[in-house]
């Protein structure tokens, strides 16, 4: 019995044994079929930036702020120095054509009328005594009484008479207008949009001291720097909205482009005339104008130049169907700065890929910038 112990204890040292064998031939075969695997590449999706066809983005607008002005506004000022004594209108009264809106001191103008008033009286007496000796001597000289010389004298004196008095008529009718220049009238209908002289203030001669706006037609005025002005021009399409309105918008056209820029802010100014003026539009309110920056000719469509893919003679560009891209052939019909016109070969509303064309290939899948970006946004929110 003494061997029967030794018996199962070879047994199971014959099992572990055994064991180990089996572990170490199965680690061998991992082992091995790790090392004769092929490594299988992951799928990488790329991520590509698009456009859409004839919609237009924020990067295709140029939008500028600006404030309702009349087509024509005429900036009164006197024509003599003084101080005003009077101010007959206020701001946002409707004025008529020669309605008085200001008066200065007359007291000077009227003295200096009354003296040149003075002196042409005196002017017309002596030309009246020169003119009638002038006469008189013409009759003596006919019957031989005087002589030549004396004649010539007094038709002399006339003469000279005649200067004065037209010297001194020019200058009672310079003071007459003077004196009424000490009355500022408005030279049209329409409203009083601002008044910069005040009573007891000593304006010069030509200082505006006030602004009146024609009835009728009305404009948007907007300061455009000096980078921006090459792509706008005159008959150029804008959509106007007025924040007063709730934002109202009603479309316009550029009338008038300044050729210089103001010298303190160093950009142009730019009119835009209406095509209907809404009826509760007022001088001075707010307006937002925005123009297309490469507005589009006919039926070709604008695109940023790094959408186009020239893989020989002929342009293409990718579009994104149903998460995969496909090569289309396009006509170019010319370029507006960085974008590029289409004239051919899309139709609105295809998605246009304008970045991320190099890791491109046809059928192949990709994702979009847009929604890529939208699911991991959400991806985190969860």
């Amino acid at each position: 019995m003494s061997g029967f112990p030794q018996a199962i204890e070879a047994h199971k040292k014959k099992i572990v044994y055994g064991l180990a064998v089996l572990v170490a031939l199965g680690a061998g075969y991992q082992l091995y079929r790790v090392m004769n695997s092929k490594p299988t590449a992951a799928k990488i999706v790329p991520i590509v930036r698009t456009v859409t066809v004839g919609a237009l983005d924020s990067s295709s607008l140029s939008t500028y702020p600006g404030a309702v002005h009349g087509r024509y506004e005429s900036s009164l000022a006197f024509q003599v120095g003084g101080k005003i004594n009077a101010r007959l209108a206020n701001l946002g009264d409707k004025v008529a054509a020669g309605q008085v809106l200001m008066t200065l001191d007359p007291k000077d103008v009227a003295q200096a009328a009354e003296a040149n008033n003075a002196a042409l009286e005196a002017a017309i007496s002596s030309q009246r005594l020169a003119q009638k000796n002038a006469e008189r001597y013409r009759a003596l000289y006919a019957q031989g009484a005087t002589s030549k010389a004396i004649l010539d004298m007094f038709n002399t004196q006339l003469d000279s008479a005649n200067s004065t008095l037209r010297q001194a008529q020019a200058q009672a009718q310079v003071s007459n207008n003077q004196l009424g220049y000490t009355q500022l009238k408005s030279d049209t209908a329409g409203v009083v949009a601002a008044l910069s002289g005040e009573v007891g203030m000593v304006v010069g001669a030509g200082t505006p001291v006030a602004t009146v706006v024609r009835d009728g037609e009305r404009e948007i005025r907007i300061n455009v720097p000096e980078n921006a002005l090459a792509q706008l021009k005159l008959g150029q399409k804008a959509t106007i909205s007025f924040w007063a309105l709730n934002e109202l918008s009603c479309s316009g056209y550029i009338r008038e482009i300044a050729s210089m820029a103001d010298p303190l802010t160093k950009t142009y100014r730019v009119n835009v005339a209406l095509d209907t003026m809404p009826a509760e539009l007022k001088l001075g309110m707010t307006a937002k104008v925005t123009f297309e920056k490469n507005p589009n000719k006919g039926s070709a469509f604008v695109l940023p130049a790094t959408a186009l893919y020239n893989t020989g003679s002929k342009p293409q560009v990718w579009l994104v169907k149903d998460g995969h891209v496909e090569l289309a052939d396009v006509t170019v019909a010319g370029y507006a700065g960085n974008d590029v016109l289409i004239s051919k070969g899309l139709q609105a509303g295809d998605k246009v890929v304008t970045a991320g064309l190099s890791k491109l290939v046809a059928k192949s899948e990709v994702r979009i910038l847009e929604e890529a970006q939208q699911n991991k946004q959400q991806g985190s929110e969860q």
